[in-house]
């Protein structure tokens, strides 16, 4: 899975991990406002790397967890989603807006692989200072580079360079920042 080569969701070990994943985000989800360690502490559990001082606000989804390194300072606002068939990693300082999604899953455009219950994951990159905006959604394989901004709904299917201001379906620089 983590090579990016085709696997089927439905291995032993990785519905294991899987479930693992999908429990710690369960609890994590069912916290109470005033229960700000308890949240931390499970997102320390679940997340490959949680950075001081970040925050994450329920309700939030992923699959595995441990594949999503979150640097420091990085606020992720509610109804987040990150598909970690891959690894996600973001850096510091970044803002992530209300109902992000963070794609790596992807699918053989072979019909028979895909009827066979085949896929496989490309790693996502959002580096320092990123900011996206409500609803944007990050594809497979994609980078968004430093202090970069993304509006909301825009659709990041290629590499973003640092510093620009895209938007859109697929989402492009439209200026400079």
């Amino acid at each position: 899975m983590l090579r990016g080569e085709l696997y089927v969701y439905d291995d032993p070990e990785l519905l294991a991990d899987h479930r693992r994943g999908r429990l710690l985000v369960e609890r994590f989800n069912a916290t109470r406002v005033t229960e700000d360690e308890e949240r931390r502490g499970i997102l320390e559990d679940l997340l490959g790397r949680f950075g001081a001082r970040s925050e994450i606000r329920p309700p939030f989804q992923c699959d595995y967890g441990h594949l999503i390194e979150v640097g420091e300072r990085t606020f992720i606002n509610y109804g987040a989603v990150i598909l970690d068939t891959a690894r996600v990693t973001i850096g510091d300082e970044c803002q992530i807006a209300s109902n992000v999604q963070l794609l790596t899953a992807t699918h053989p455009l072979e019909a028979d692989l895909r009827r066979a219950f085949w896929e496989r994951g490309e790693p996502i990159t959002i580096a320092d200072g990123v900011w996206l905006g409500g609803g944007a959604i990050v594809c497979p394989g994609v980078t968004v580079g430093e202090n970069t901004v993304v509006g909301a709904g825009a659709v990041v299917v290629k590499d973003l360079p640092a510093g620009v201001l895209a938007v859109g379906n697929p989402a492009r620089p439209i200026r400079d920042l």
